[in-house]
């Protein structure tokens, strides 16, 4: 089956800031209505894909990626990524493509507006993971993808994953959601919050309208290293860094400023404002009541040392869709974990992907696992 052609280049679309993968197509859409009513007059869509979609259409796998993600799934999964493993390119089409709102070449603010000619800015409205899903479906229609054999995402990407499965229960074989939950909790928000305030209190901010030489890059350094205290676990923290010093400074905070500094030189504050309210909409079950058309199989992953979206929530989760199976990753890593203990994952999901490990009862586990340390 032949890829349609983009209908643009997105590269001449987007502020001089804005990176890309060297490997990203770009597929342009017109007039997306979002879920509050407003309307973008046309979206772009960054993407990337690995392997051949079949004459069926049907051997399709969707990656969501994590809220500062990019469409280059082969690096920051590869563990999960090639011949024998969870995403084979030798089996599967495999599509990945960077969320609406997003700063990797997929329409946001900083994406140039086109009836002003101008960056959006502060001026881009609130999207929701549900156009997030949205968007992609559109995506995947215009790839001819008929069928997507699995949708599978951490954090962001499984409530897109999620999102899919309420959205097109009819199009979607599969889900794997990890680490999040039914909806996004007040304990999570707060979080969300926190950083955003970082952010907003750089005077660089200026209500989301400024330029690429003078960005809020203080204020999301600050927000990135307050995520990265809910990213990981108290524990974690203890034995890798204790009260140890280096020239003065406690390492725990040089390892803060670190994933600071180093957050600033790939992604754009507007946008991580824009991915953080959007998360903040997560609500599988807003004008929902009844889930029983989701009888797809979806495996739940929960990690027992995540703060942010504890393991309870994952349990909450895979009681309320009626064809679960909940398995935990026991990682010491905290939320991050979905993004390191990629060998564990790997073979949770290439077991998942079995035909003879696809149950649709809930895979109750041991009480004691259950136990945040």
């Amino acid at each position: 089956m032949r890829l349609p052609t983009p209908i643009q280049d997105a590269r001449v679309a987007m502020s001089t800031d804005t990176q890309f993968s060297d490997e990203a197509r770009f597929l342009t859409l017109l007039a997306f209505t979002l879920e509050s009513g407003e309307v973008l007059p046309q979206v772009t869509v960054a993407y990337r894909t690995w392997g051949r979609l079949n004459p069926a259409g049907d051997n399709a796998v969707l990656v969501c990626h994590a809220l500062t993600g990019s469409v280059d799934v082969d690096q920051w999964w590869a563990g999960l990524f090639g011949p024998g493993r969870a995403l084979d390119p030798e089996r599967d089409f495999i599509v990945c493509s960077n969320v609406l709102g997003g700063c990797y070449g997929s329409t946001g603010p900083r994406s140039i507006n086109p009836v002003t000619h101008k960056p959006y800015g502060g001026q881009f409205p609130a999207v929701s993971v549900r156009d997030m899903a949205r968007v992609q479906a559109q995506l995947s229609d215009a790839l001819g993808i008929a069928q997507l054999q699995l949708v599978i995402g951490g954090s962001l990407g499984g409530m897109q994953a999620l999102e899919w499965a309420a959205l097109y229960p009819e199009r979607v074989n599969a889900v794997v959601a990890i680490g999040c939950g039914v909806r996004q909790s007040p304990w999570a928000i707060g979080w969300s919050e926190a950083q955003r305030q970082a952010i907003f209190a750089d005077p660089n901010w200026r209500g989301g309208d400024y330029s690429p030489t003078t960005s809020p890059t203080a204020g999301l350094a600050a927000a990135r290293a307050t995520a990265m205290l809910s990213y990981r676990h108290w524990r974690e923290f203890e034995k890798r860094f204790g009260r140890r010093r280096r020239d003065g400074t406690f390492e725990i905070e040089s390892w803060l400023r670190h994933h600071g500094d180093k957050l600033v030189k790939r992604f754009d504050a507007a946008s991580y404002v824009t991915l953080t309210r959007a998360m903040d909409t997560h609500d599988l079950t807003r004008g929902r009541e009844n889930f029983s058309a989701l009888t797809m199989p979806v495996l739940v992953v929960g990690i027992v040392s995540d703060l942010l979206y504890p393991l309870a929530e994952q349990q909450e989760l895979a009681a309320l869709l009626p064809n679960a199976e909940l398995e935990v990753l026991d990682s010491p890593h905290g939320h991050d974990a979905f993004l390191i203990e990629t060998e564990h994952l790997n073979q949770l999901m290439t077991e998942y992907r079995a035909p003879h490990t696809k149950t649709p009862a809930l895979h109750l586990i041991k009480e004691s696992r259950l136990c945040v340390p």
